[in-house]
């Protein structure tokens, strides 16, 4: 076995894999997150716009944006990752692009995403 067989037989099998709902760039999700503070535990929600999906397999992440006080915060979240609780779709967005960078330089009414029709 070469090492590419070696990497993907370990991450089928030992990398536990989590199902979420299918979402993709333009969707707005709110993702559930562990954060650990000393020895208590608790669950923060961060709701925004997916602006891309990235990788594939155990590897892959996404970018949520959301304005928190006048300010654009990104955060990137590893679609396996232990800390997440959960991903909750609100809405389906309609975007003709697979990276939505172009949002970052939108603000108010010009950075709407078209609802998709289910």
């Amino acid at each position: 076995m070469n090492q590419m067989e070696i990497i993907n037989f370990v991450q089928n099998t030992l990398i536990e894999k989590k199902e979420w709902p299918a979402f993709k760039a333009g969707d707005t999700v709110t993702v559930h997150y562990k954060i650990k503070e000393g020895s208590k535990e608790r669950i923060q929600q961060f709701q925004g716009v997916v602006i891309q999906r990235k990788g594939a397999g155990a590897t892959a992440t996404f970018t949520v944006r959301k304005i928190s006080g006048n300010v654009g915060v990104e955060r990137i979240f590893p679609i396996n990752s232990p800390f997440i609780d959960n991903v909750e779709l609100n809405r389906r967005g309609m975007v003709r692009r697979a990276r939505i960078f172009f949002l970052r330089a939108l603000r108010g009414k010009k950075a709407r995403i078209k609802e998709r029709r289910k």
